[in-house]
């Protein structure tokens, strides 16, 4: 089984920890053995990944560069390339048999995607609302809550087109294990003379990993990230977790956009164009998620 599988930000990083080197590679190591135990079942694997944590900190370090910040689009590429080294260096340690590729991925959006005009996507630390407003007035950021606490956050276009496609497919076919879309990919527009530039953005991980998804013909979009399944009513006393629900029961519940919105959206998008299930859990329950145990699955 052909199987997209999407690594939260926060599945790679987890919530609070310090972004040292030493927690990322700790924590990819564990997302390594866990996609290991995938491809020990027999199911091809295409790992995307996210990187709104990691792109955060890069573009704080930028920001007080003396020589000026980099774009977001070049940061993205930037925690691309770090963490689908690292996922690539510890697969490859667990499963030698196989061959892997890290690839950069430019992904095409519109310049005039309204999401410009309303940043939802998270990156970077957290704060306190007090330090985020504070930052927000010093640096020209939007900042936005983020559970009980306050994150930056920039505008999230819609994903239209994934420019690597074909290369992508072409390894598959030749049984590579993919690592690619890393944060979304780099998200890029097209100028009048059909060359592409990047832009000022981050594309969520989710909508960029259901339309490979979509376009490689995968039997299974799998969105892993911290929380054990989608809940109705998350953070109150009435929160219900969902096991199996079919694609169009969700279409009109309002999920966070910075958070599992994009995820169900992901979910049902992939679910309708091919008729094959998406399924969001916790990356630990990743081989049980895959078998219907665990997880809230998306069914046609």
């Amino acid at each position: 089984m052909l199987i997209v599988a999407a690594l939260g930000g926060n599945a790679l990083l987890r919530r609070g920890e310090p972004m040292t080197a030493e927690n990322q590679r700790a924590n990819v190591k564990r997302a390594a053995i866990i996609l290991a135990a995938l491809i020990a079942e027999g199911h091809s694997l295409v790992i995307t990944h996210g990187n709104g944590p990691q792109v955060g900190l890069l573009a704080l370090q930028s920001a007080s560069s003396k020589d000026g910040a980099f774009p977001l689009d070049v940061l993205g590429a930037e925690s691309a390339g770090m963490i689908g080294y690292m996922i690539e260096q510890e697969l490859a340690s667990l499963a030698s048999h196989k061959l892997f590729a890290t690839l950069l991925t430019q992904v095409k959006v519109n310049p005039r995607d309204p999401a410009f005009a309303h940043p939802t996507k998270p990156i970077g630390p957290v704060y306190d609302e007090a330090t985020a407003r504070q930052l927000a007035g010093e640096r020209g950021w939007a900042v936005a809550p983020d559970g009980d606490k306050w994150r930056r956050v920039v505008p999230s276009p819609r994903p239209l087109e994934i420019l690597e496609v074909s290369v992508i497919s072409y390894l598959v076919e030749h049984d590579v294990v993919v690592i690619c879309t890393g944060g979304g990919g780099v998200p890029v527009i097209a100028r009048k003379d059909g060359s592409m530039i990047g832009v000022e953005a981050v594309v969520d991980k989710d909508l960029a990993s259901s339309l490979l998804a979509r376009q490689l013909k995968a039997d299974m979009l799998l969105m892993l990230t911290d929380v054990d399944a989608v809940y109705v009513g998350y953070g109150t006393p009435d929160a219900r977790a969902l096991g199996k629900v079919g694609a169009t029961e969700l279409s009109g519940r309002d999920f966070p956009a910075g958070s599992m919105g994009p995820k169900v959206s992901a979910a049902i998008e992939f679910v309708e164009a091919t008729g094959n299930p998406s399924a969001i859990g916790r990356l630990e329950d990743a081989v049980e998620i895959v078998k219907g145990r665990q997880g809230t699955w998306f069914e046609a």
